[in-house]
């Protein structure tokens, strides 16, 4: 993922020819170039040519002619993914690494990791200090405008300098630095301001069904950072297996897992990278793995047939362990967000719940009053592992088919949505009745956003393609995106993720997903961090990602 050394060399010793060679780059990628400021696109002026000018009048007349001057064209925008989202151009040489050039920050500061991976992909020394000619300085000013993940990147008379409000904002600079020498050979000449759209962009990855290694993981983490994506959820429990080494639960935890070292490990680059894990323990459905081992938890309806994956949530012993597992676990993840899954409990599927399980209606009523029904059971539990979640300092999320209405109670507002689908067993509520409630959501939308092993279930591979030309983060469910855009604003539709689901893990091999979602993945950014109708055509973008290694 590093900017190649031979490539940076090049437009070194390339010196006065790297400008045109840049603009060769753009024109080979398909690049149309406008004079808009906005949208990471910029048009350089024609030069001036030089004008004959004649003295009529007498025979003595002189013919003169002024001197050629010629005006330096502005600067084009640099090509990056995602690409940014408002450059002023100025004319000038723009910046490349030379000979004496240095990453200068306070490397005693919050900036010493950003300042330290730059540049050693760029081959550069570091220092601290004030800056010199020649130099890519990177500092934070507090109170700078473009939110905590915004940052400006000037380039005149020689020197770059990124500068944030965080040190989120200056990493994601650097990576426009990255991009723009691997495209173009140098930084232009000009001013760089730049944020994302929504605040949150990521991948979803079920290691539950699919046992994936560490290092594997940790790639993809540097891929998304690149990618300026900032999240990652891990869904590591289910039916199947459980994946992460356990204390307080041994015996849950498949063979081949992740020791909590790894997932220290995973955690530690994935902050360093800038990038959120969100842990996922789903429940009370897809709880196979627990089950296993604890076959007293498993819900059965009056018959005794049992119910794959589901949990009695009548029982305590049910809540016991799912929130001694959420206690254990979130001293390992840092982050913000804990997810509590929620989705497909199948006692809810049948077509009368209360006759189907009368141990949970009993339940339901005793806990809630003689109107309480099996769904309000489920809608307890979601709260009550809720609290558990902010108590641990967690803002819980869950998916969209654990959020009912009309019940004696009503699931916590303070719960983000993570619409997913309208593919369930019982018809799914449309995700604009979760926004005019008030509710936050993310998007997952399965029928761009879902690259499901095997596509079982009439489940296909999405394409970047589909991603880049047609989804919008307001295109919740299916094809056709929200009408009222009041609802689907950043504040409201918060972002969205990518998500791999392992439901046939003999599919693909860790290296085909990894192939598979490279440009899903690399669309999506575009889409979350640049509002509007991308600037490249999708053959162009492809050409681009392909240059850049993302």
């Amino acid at each position: 993922m590093g900017l190649p050394v031979r490539a940076a060399k090049a437009a070194i010793l390339r010196g006065g020819v790297a400008g045109a060679a840049a603009t060769v780059v753009l024109i080979g990628l398909g690049c149309q170039q406008t004079q808009s400021t906005h949208h990471g696109t910029a048009s350089p002026r024609a030069p001036t040519l030089p004008t004959r000018q004649h003295t009529t009048g007498s025979p003595a007349a002189t013919r003169t002619t002024a001197a050629p001057t010629t005006t330096p064209p502005p600067s084009a925008a640099p090509r990056t993914i995602p690409s940014v989202r408002a450059f002023t151009p100025r004319s000038g040489p723009g910046w490349k690494p030379g000979t004496n050039s240095r990453v200068v920050a306070d490397l005693r500061g919050p900036l010493a990791d950003e300042a330290r991976m730059i540049a050693g992909e760029l081959g550069l020394h570091t220092a601290s200090g004030a800056p010199h000619r020649g130099d890519l300085s990177l500092a934070v000013v507090a109170g700078q405008g473009g939110g905590t993940e915004g940052y400006t990147l000037t380039v005149r008379k020689g020197s770059a300098r990124v500068t944030g409000p965080s040190t989120a904002g200056v990493f994601y600079g650097t990576r426009t630095v990255k991009q723009a020498l691997a495209s173009g050979g140098k930084l232009p000449e000009g001013v760089i301001h730049d944020r994302p759209d929504r605040p949150q962009r990521g991948l979803n990855l079920d290691i539950a069904r699919k046992f994936y290694t560490a290092g594997w993981i940790e790639a993809r983490l540097r891929e998304m950072a690149d990618l300026k994506l900032n999240q990652l959820g891990l869904h590591f429990s289910d039916d199947q297996a459980f994946r992460i080494q356990s204390d307080t639960h041994p015996e849950i935890v498949s063979a081949r897992h992740l020791t909590k070292a790894q997932v220290r490990q995973i955690v530690a680059l994935a902050q360093r990278l800038h990038i959120t894990v969100v842990p996922e323990i789903d429940s009370p459905g897809h709880l196979g793995a627990v089950i296993r081992q604890h076959p007293e938890l498993q819900l059965r309806n009056a018959g005794g047939t049992s119910f794959q994956g589901d949990v009695d949530i009548s029982k305590p012993a049910s809540a016991r362990i799912v929130d001694q597992l959420m206690r254990e676990y979130a001293p390992l993840f840092p982050g913000r967000y804990w997810h509590l899954g929620a989705d497909e409990y199948l006692a809810l599927t049948v077509k009368n719940p209360e006759a189907s399980f009368p141990q949970l209606v009993a339940a339901a009523q005793r806990k809630y009053g003689s109107k309480a029904t099996v769904q309000d059971l489920a809608t307890g539990w979601l709260n009550d592992r809720a609290a558990v979640a902010r108590s641990l300092g967690k803002e819980p999320k869950a998916w969209n088919d654990g959020f009912f209405t009309g019940g004696v109670i009503s699931p916590d507002k303070n719960i983000q949505v993570e619409y997913w689908t309208g593919r369930t067993k019982w018809p799914a509520r449309p995700p604009v009745e979760y926004l005019r409630e008030g509710r936050n959501v993310v998007n997952l939308n399965s029928e761009y956003l879902y690259y499901v092993l095997g596509e079982p279930n009439g489940f296909s591979y999405p394409t970047g393609k589909r991603i880049y030309d047609e989804w919008t983060p307001g295109t919740l469910r299916g094809t056709q995106p929200i009408s009222d855009k009041k609802l689907t604003g950043p504040s409201r539709v918060l972002g969205a993720r990518f998500a791999v689901w392992s439901d046939q893990p003999g599919a693909q091999t860790e290296q085909q997903v990894a192939k598979g979602i490279r440009l899903p993945l690399a669309a999506l950014s575009q889409r979350l961090w640049n509002p509007g109708n991308p600037p490249l055509t999708w053959s162009a973008f492809t050409r681009l990602a392909d240059r850049l290694g993302v």
